[in-house]
């Protein structure tokens, strides 16, 4: 089969085109383009260029967060449904548990994070937000997780983050499952006083993840 061309996929979620972006990769799976291609080759690149316009400050926050909602919706919608449907097998980078901790339920950056650590090929368990520590500890266990991602807006939930790096070290999974932190209320050095590694943004916690499982960074 001729290569694809991708460049109109690309575009539509720079420019948070859904109908757009909807149309392009119904266009591609007629043509018998594989889901996972369109994952990494189109809407992963064109997450990849949003979040590279806004690190540089070309694009706003609202930009980021248009890209991220339809790329969710097409993976909802569309990809996975037709992974399943051609019992497609996708290579997974990695198992990653994330939530807002508990007494928080702010969920903007968390999405963000999922919609381009999916496009990155990691396989993803949301646990929404205002999760209780003992629900991120389980479900790390239940699905032997790589990374365990938390996330905090409020000063006040912050501790919560705490919680669970104690609670990981007591169950023995600290160093066995990577924890990051990120939102407004986490810091580097509170990272680093609570023995996890930090995100600044949701557009460097998938290259944060990547580089503490030692995946090379595209």
């Amino acid at each position: 089969m001729t290569e694809f061309n991708y460049e109109e996929m690309i575009q539509k979620v720079v420019d948070a085109d859904e109908q757009g972006l909807m149309d392009a990769i119904k266009n591609a799976l007629n043509l018998g383009v594989s889901p996972s291609e369109i994952i990494n080759k189109g809407i992963g690149a064109g997450l990849k260029i949003v979040g590279d316009k806004f690190e540089r400050g070309e694009f706003w926050l609202t930009n980021l967060v248009s890209s991220a909602d339809i790329v969710q919706k097409a993976l909802k919608e569309l990809l996975e449904p037709e992974i399943i449907k051609r019992k497609e097998v996708r290579k997974s980078l990695g198992k990653v548990v994330i939530g807002t901790v508990e007494g928080d339920v702010h969920d903007i950056g968390k999405n963000i994070v999922i919609a381009m650590l999916i496009a990155e090929g990691f396989e993803i368990f949301d646990l929404g937000t205002d999760v209780p520590t003992k629900t991120f500890i389980d479900k790390i266990k239940e699905v032997n997780a790589d990374v365990v991602g938390a996330s905090a807006m409020l000063t006040t939930t912050a501790l919560k983050q705490k919680e669970l790096a104690e609670a990981l070290k007591s169950e023995g999974l600290m160093g066995k499952v990577q924890y990051i932190v990120g939102g407004v209320a986490a810091s580097k050095e509170w990272a680093e006083e609570i023995g996890a590694s930090y995100a600044i943004d949701s557009v460097e916690a998938p290259k944060v993840i990547k580089k503490i499982l030692g995946i090379g960074i595209s």
